[in-house]
């Protein structure tokens, strides 16, 4: 089990938030807090440019809650204005992704 890890940076505008290890049931409040807080941050911002991107290039493992929190992300992120992308996405969560339809949302 690769415990999760998650470092942020941010630069012009651009919000990234890199992922690794296992996201699932035991790590998805974690992933969750870290992500609405990056989100809160980025609607303080007076920029109207402002994103967020996670790369998951270095994620070992998802499962169904942390696809679920992706999509509760996404539609605070609608909600709020702010671009979300994910990128880095490794084959297996790309095939999990497109056979769930999230690709269409998420990538």
């Amino acid at each position: 089990m690769d415990p999760l890890h998650l470092t942020t940076s941010r630069r012009d505008g651009t919000l990234t938030v890199s992922v690794a290890g296992e996201l699932d049931i035991a790590t998805t409040e974690q992933f969750r807090s870290h992500l609405l807080a990056l989100l809160q941050e980025a609607g303080r911002s007076r920029r109207t440019d402002t994103e967020l991107v996670i790369e998951v290039s270095r994620l070992s493992f998802i499962d169904a809650a942390g696809l679920g929190i992706l999509v509760s992300v996404q539609n605070q992120a609608v909600n709020q204005h702010t671009r979300l992308h994910i990128k880095g996405v490794p084959p297996n969560m790309r095939r999990l992704l497109r056979i769930t339809g999230l690709d269409r949302h998420l990538i």
